[in-house]
């Protein structure tokens, strides 16, 4: 490996250039640099919350119960993260969660 490949940058990493809320807060809609776009529901984006509240942070075992999430949870306020991330509030008053641009692309399928 020459010199120059190990200060060349890592490669940029996936980001969403547009975020969509439905009006009803349900559902949220990500399209990606490459031109996919994912969408995934508020209930599932609180069960996988990554904050320290749902997962302990020395195992990484979650510690919120997915199954007491309700369907009819919302996302009232959605808040970037540098360029790296969102962090919804729901409607639960949940809004410590950080969402990885990775995170998302993972938590979200493609958008029907």
């Amino acid at each position: 490996m020459s010199f120059w490949d190990r200060i060349k940058p890592a490669p940029k990493p996936i980001s969403a250039t547009d975020v969509r809320l439905s009006p009803d807060g349900a559902r949220l809609t990500l399209v990606w640099d490459d031109g996919t776009s994912t969408s995934a529901t508020a209930q599932v984006l609180r069960q996988q919350c990554p904050c320290a509240g749902c997962v302990d942070e020395w195992t990484n075992q979650r510690t919120l119960d997915p199954s007491r999430v309700p369907a009819e949870l919302r996302i009232q306020q959605l808040h970037p993260v540098g360029n790296y991330a969102l962090s919804p509030v729901f409607s639960d008053g949940h809004a410590t969660g950080i969402y990885p641009w990775p995170l998302l692309r993972d938590l979200t399928q493609p958008a029907s």
